[in-house]
C-alpha cells in the first residue's frame, strides 16, 4: 500500500523535500515489513517451521545437520500414520525436540522380539510383523508395550543409537509438534517426505 499524492505532499511540506522523501521511504518500508510479518508469522508459528537434524539416530535416512520443514497443520485434520516421521517433545525433557518414526498407533500393542516388530490391534488381533526396508539392521531388545488412546510408539531408524520409545516410553499426542514434510538441505536430497507403505 503506497501513500496518496496528497499524503506525500503533506509530508514533504512538513519535513522538507529531502527529509520528506526519506520519511516516505521509511513509512513505505515499515508498511511492507508489517504486511510481511502479518503473513509470515502465522505461517511460521501455526503451519510450518524449520528443523535441523542433530545426531545420528535417524541415519541413514536423515543425517546430522539436514534442514527439514515440519508440517504442524495436517495432524489437526487427520490421524497420524504409521511410518511417518514426526518431531516431538519427549515426556522426559520437554525443552528438546526429537525426530523419530511412528511405529505403534494409539490403542495398539507393540512387541519387539527376536529382531522383529509385531503390532497387535483390533484389525489384527493375532498381530502382524512390520517389514522395514528403510533400515538395514536388526532391531535389538525386547519390548511389550500397550499404548493408550492418545499414545504413539516411536523409534529412530538407526536403532542401536536411538533414544526412543524403548527408553523414554510412549509419546503423548499433545507432545507431537508435527510431521516432517520436506527436506530442504542438502539440495542433492531435497524433496517431500512420504511414509513407507507397510502393505
Amino acid at each position: 500500500m503506497s501513500f496518496s499524492q496528497n499524503q506525500e505532499s503533506a509530508i514533504v511540506r512538513i519535513c522538507g523535500k529531502t527529509l520528506g522523501g526519506a520519511v516516505i521511504f521509511i513509512l513505505e518500508l515499515a508498511q511492507i515489513i508489517i504486511i510481511a510479518a502479518a503473513i509470515i508469522i502465522p505461517i511460521r508459528y501455526f503451519l510450518i517451521q524449520p528443523f535441523i537434524v542433530k545426531g545420528a539416530s535417524m541415519e541413514p535416512n536423515f543425517e546430522d545437520n539436514e534442514y527439514l520443514i515440519i508440517d504442524e497443520l495436517s495432524f489437526r485434520f487427520r490421524d497420524i500414520e504409521r511410518g511417518e516421521i514426526i518431531v516431538f517433545e519427549p515426556p522426559t525433557n520437554e525443552s528438546q525436540y526429537y525426530i523419530k518414526r511412528v511405529i505403534g498407533l494409539p490403542g495398539e500393542t507393540v512387541q519387539i522380539k527376536n529382531g522383529q516388530i509385531t503390532i497387535y490391534n483390533n484389525d489384527f488381533p493375532n498381530g502382524f510383523i512390520i517389514h522395514e526396508d528403510y533400515i538395514g539392521e536388526y532391531t535389538s531388545g525386547e519390548e511389550y508395550v500397550v499404548l493408550g488412546e492418545e499414545e504413539y510408539f516411536v523409534m529412530g531408524d538407526n536403532r542401536d543409537v536411538s533414544l526412543d520409545s524403548r527408553v523414554i516410553g510412549p509419546i503423548p499426542q499433545d507432545n507431537i509438534i508435527g510431521r516432517v514434510w520436506l527436506r530442504g538441505l542438502p539440495v542433492s536430497k531435497a524433496g517431500f517426505i512420504e511414509a513407507p507403505d507397510y502393505k
